[in-house]
């Protein structure tokens, strides 16, 4: 499978309208796509698939590891590989380059980039930018973007570029307020959320065809040979984790939790039957499950529809209550407390959720966990991003850990224990943490 990485010199560069206007423009081509996110976002993957059809996949060295990344590259299903970065380029752990766009291309044996660049009333300077990303630690940057400009303004910075910039030049977007992405406190508006979004992909496809040299793109894109993946990894994670535990294993799914990882429903499916069920709109939990897993997503924005399907939130307590083995993230252990900004929730655990004005928590950070909990001590990498808090009367077993670009570290308890359920804000992706997986899944908690 060929691929190529998709990067800008900043958050709201235009990455994601090229991203998925290229995927629309490859598939209008006849080539299947496999969708790729760089770092611990969730949103962008649903837009993703929402394009190709298949699930996109998350790339994060810091969540999984220089191998998990390559296994779960290689896991991608598609003639091409379109690889959505984060933030800028260079932009990773801190003021490191670590966990990067920059950071997986490398991983990937250089894997090429391609900058969108969205300027604004600069011609020469965008020239010297360029010039310094490419330098900067020497990306392997084949080519230039440029979003939201007349075609005016293209022609001249296109010939500025070609004059004081050794790079390739493949095209523009111009500016269209129809393929506008809306956005609210956590990112982008999901995808099951935008209205029209066929219509908006279409017209972002279309553009991408018609002003973009889509096939000089593709005659950079890069092939890695399977070689180049560490099979011996591989073999050792399947043999922790291999054996078909034949569990029935419910998964919330619908609009107010979508947020999980490729990789840790591919890991679930290894182990037994998942069956998806709606917080939202289903009267009760799946019948006879040995496991429930309900990850991140918007519960807060829901929570009127939440509290009014008290079938379902009794359904969960009285499972909960009963010793259902549970695992929820975020959005999940917001919807298992008593209420959500005065609405009610589940009520499993003793306390409530509520939203603040910022962000409480932002980025990479390690759980530590006593090995008193699981018979083995644990130091997971993981990830938070909330603008919630909750004050809960229950056990906490996490120590969370981050590290600040000045070398402080600032440390927080979290991780709530109840019965057999174990709740937390940080994100963990299982590949990264086969391990803790299955210590959740099979103990006693």
């Amino acid at each position: 499978m060929k691929s190529i990485i998709i990067s800008s010199n900043c958050s709201g560069g235009g990455k994601t309208t090229f991203t998925l206007g290229l995927m629309k423009a490859l598939i209008k081509k006849g080539l299947k796509v496999q969708g790729y996110k760089v770092g611990p976002d969730y949103i962008d993957t649903a837009f993703h698939k929402e394009v190709t059809g298949i699930l996109s996949r998350n790339l994060d060295t810091f969540l999984m590891g220089e191998e998990g990344v390559k296994e779960s590259y290689f896991k991608g299903n598609g003639e091409v590989g379109i690889i959505e970065g984060v933030m800028g380029l260079y932009d990773g752990i801190g003021v490191s380059s670590k966990s990067s766009t920059f950071d997986v291309s490398r991983t990937l044996d250089d894997m090429p980039i391609v900058l969108v660049l969205s300027p604004k009333g600069q011609s020469s300077t965008l020239c010297a930018e360029i010039n310094g990303l490419k330098e900067y630690r020497k990306a392997n940057i084949v080519g230039v973007v440029l979003n939201s400009v007349s075609e005016k303004y293209y022609k001249l910075l296109k010939y500025a570029i070609e004059q004081n910039c050794n790079i390739k030049v493949f095209g523009y977007i111009p500016k269209d307020e129809k393929i506008k992405l809306s956005s609210r406190h956590l990112g982008l508006i999901q995808s099951m959320e935008v209205d029209n979004l066929k219509e908006k992909l279409d017209i972002c496809g279309d553009l991408i065809s018609k002003y973009v040299n889509i096939d000089e793109l593709l005659g950079n894109m890069k092939e890695l040979d399977n070689d180049f993946l560490n099979k011996d990894s591989i073999k050792v994670k399947e043999k922790i984790f291999s054996k078909d535990k034949r569990l029935r294993i419910g998964i919330a799914l619908d609009e107010a939790f979508s947020f999980y990882y490729k990789d840790n429903l591919e890991l679930l499916e290894m182990i037994g039957e998942i069956i998806y069920f709606s917080p939202l709109r289903d009267k009760s939990l799946p019948d006879n499950l040995d496991f429930l897993y309900i990850g991140g997503g918007y519960p807060e924005v829901f929570k009127e529809d939440l509290e009014k399907n008290l079938s379902m939130r009794e359904s969960i307590k009285k499972a909960l209550n009963d010793g259902l083995r549970c695992y929820a993230e975020c959005g999940g252990l917001m919807y298992l407390t008593e209420e959500i900004d005065g609405f009610k929730m589940v009520g499993f655990l003793n306390g409530k959720s509520e939203m603040t004005k910022s962000l409480k928590r932002f980025g990479y950070c390690k759980v530590k966990i006593d090995k008193k909990y699981f018979g083995k001590e644990f130091e997971i990498n993981a990830h938070e991003f909330h603008k919630s808090e909750v004050k809960l009367k229950q056990h906490q077993i996490y120590e969370v850990e981050k590290n600040q670009y000045d070398g402080e570290k600032i440390v927080w308890k979290c991780g709530y224990l109840k019965n057999n359920t174990l709740a937390a804000y940080a994100h963990v992706n299982f590949l990264g943490n086969i391990e803790f997986l299955e210590s959740i899944i099979d103990s006693k908690l």
